[in-house]
């Protein structure tokens, strides 16, 4: 259950909605159905909200006695009045820490050392990343491609790949593990892919696309739309006709169904964390970590885009240093 604090105002949860309406550029890890998202996944969500500004906070005991605030992708608009709030939420719930992981673009971003806060040694959400623009037709979109891109999009749907709405979370998170043993990443319980698509998609803001060939599922992904942005999250493929190309279509189709909800630009979510020119010069001999998908990412015309990365404020410093010490790599 997400609660509101007071900065300037007292909001109701209507109050809250209207706030990110007034605010295209939220990030959709600040709504309220992020939010209750997680509260079904051991965190707890709550909001803080002033005239022109918003925040939604994680909280997450990772052992007894050991709790710490985490704002994803936010806050958003002008808050740096909003710090002292923060501040006080967190301390008042215990926190030894508070992480802001501001989004890309977010000018208040630089105020942060000012009020004590520190780069963090680790990210929670990945820090750089591909946009895709999605001005134009869908020639115009294709012309923007790589040239072997194009071909691939326009070889699967020669050798039969059919790509469509798939309302089958378990199926979908089933796939997602097997693609995760298989490739070496965590993921989600099923649970977690359920709840997701049970609070988003009636908002018509997710959708599980399938491709297919041979009547075969061989490759699926959840994307998510919300104002003028979409983000491409999860992934699956099953390497069965990998030759068919299925996972160009897939992505073509999530860009499209993006385009057609409204959206101004699909994030690709995550990239090694180095500046462009390593990336081109390396993506073709390495395959570990964000790497092995750099290649195929690349493709689809998007621009790189680097957030201010996650910010740290200590509130109980003993705790804090040994969470750096011997904590998980992750938080979320």
């Amino acid at each position: 259950m997400v609660r509101f604090g007071v900065v300037s105002t007292s909001p109701s949860a209507g109050e809250w909605e209207a706030l990110l309406l007034q605010h295209s550029e939220a990030h959709l890890l600040q709504t309220p159905a992020w939010g209750q998202l997680k509260a079904r996944h051991g965190w707890q969500a709550e909001a803080l909200a002033g005239t022109d500004a918003g925040a939604l906070v994680l909280l997450r005991s990772l052992l007894p006695g050991l709790r710490l605030a985490y704002v994803p992708r936010g806050p958003f608009g002008q808050w740096d009045r909003l710090i002292p709030e923060l501040v006080g939420l967190a301390r008042q719930r215990g926190a030894f820490v508070l992480i802001l992981e501001p989004d890309a673009g977010d000018p208040v971003a630089e105020q942060l050392p000012r009020h004590g806060f520190l780069p963090a040694a680790r990210t929670i959400q990945p820090r750089s990343s591909l946009v895709v623009d999605l001005d134009g037709s869908d020639n115009d979109l294709l012309a923007r491609m790589n040239q072997k891109t194009r071909y691939n999009i326009g070889l699967a749907r020669r050798k039969g790949v059919r790509v469509r709405s798939w309302e089958d979370p378990a199926a979908f998170a089933a796939m997602l593990r097997s693609t995760g043993d298989r490739q070496g990443f965590g993921v989600h319980t099923p649970d977690y892919y359920q709840d997701a698509f049970d609070i988003f998609h009636p908002r018509g803001e997710c959708e599980i696309l399938v491709a297919e060939a041979e009547d075969q599922p061989v490759a699926s992904l959840m994307v998510f739309g919300r104002g003028q942005g979409s983000w491409y999250f999860y992934g699956a493929s099953t390497g069965v006709h990998r030759d068919r190309m299925p996972t160009y279509l897939l992505q073509w189709e999530a860009i499209r169904w993006a385009r057609n909800r409204g959206a101004s630009w699909y994030d690709l979510w995550g990239v090694p964390d180095v500046p462009l020119d390593q990336l081109e010069a390396g993506f073709a001999s390495r395959s570990d970590g964000l790497w092995g998908v750099y290649r195929f990412k690349r493709g689809f015309g998007g621009r790189l885009v680097r957030t201010p990365g996650a910010w740290e404020l200590p509130l109980r410093r003993a705790i804090h240093s040994l969470y750096h010490r011997f904590g998980p790599g992750h938080a979320a």
